[in-house]
């Protein structure tokens, strides 16, 4: 006689008592997709890892759209639109030049500033590839990303990254300098030595 309301109990206590939900770990949370990846075209596995590093730390404003139609990039504080390349007569890697110069020595420069440069950077490359744009936005990336490498060894931060010392990406800005002439290398490679 009570077996049936017992078994009519015991199916709703799920539904009654407070059971505590189990999240999954990180690795299996689907993650959701950057808000500067616009475009379909798929991402070699090193740029999609760097998008999703972004995703939750740069901000979109998309009625800003300074590259490409990309919507506008934020770091920190730092808009990609206030530090586009495009809008200057230089070349790409001589407007990282004298736009992203440090301080003698380095150590002095802010970290975090230039770092916040260089994900806005980061994130538009990562969306002009997603749309299979133009690619001129990697020498100024690639100036920054071995600026904030200068500024971490005048600083006494080991890098522990080989593809993010000095002298990986001085070969970088190097490979990727285009038309510069051979006085902005120059100084690149300068720069190299100046810890």
């Amino acid at each position: 006689m009570h077996i049936p309301i017992l078994l009519t109990t015991l199916s709703l206590l799920p539904f009654t008592l407070s059971i505590p939900l189990i999240s999954m770990p990180s690795i299996f949370r689907r993650q959701s997709t950057p808000c500067f990846l616009i475009g379909t075209t798929p991402l070699p596995s090193e740029t999609l890892k760097i998008a999703n590093d972004l995703a939750s730390i740069v901000t979109c404003d998309a009625s800003i759209r300074p590259l490409q139609n990309i919507p506008d990039t934020i770091s920190g504080g730092v808009r990609f639109s206030s530090i586009n390349f495009e809008d200057s007569d230089l070349l790409p890697l001589d407007f990282a030049l004298t736009t992203f110069k440090t301080p003698t020595p380095p150590s002095s420069a802010s970290l975090t500033l230039f770092t916040n440069r260089l994900n806005t950077y980061l994130s538009q490359e990562a969306a002009v590839r997603s749309i299979g744009g133009s690619l001129a936005i990697k020498a100024p990336k690639f100036f920054l990303a071995f600026q904030v490498a200068r500024i971490k060894q005048s600083k006494g931060i080991v890098i522990t990254d080989p593809g993010q010392t000095v002298e990986h990406l001085l070969e970088k800005v190097l490979k990727n300098a285009g038309r510069v002439s051979q006085v902005t290398k120059d100084e690149v490679t300068r720069l190299a030595k100046e810890l």
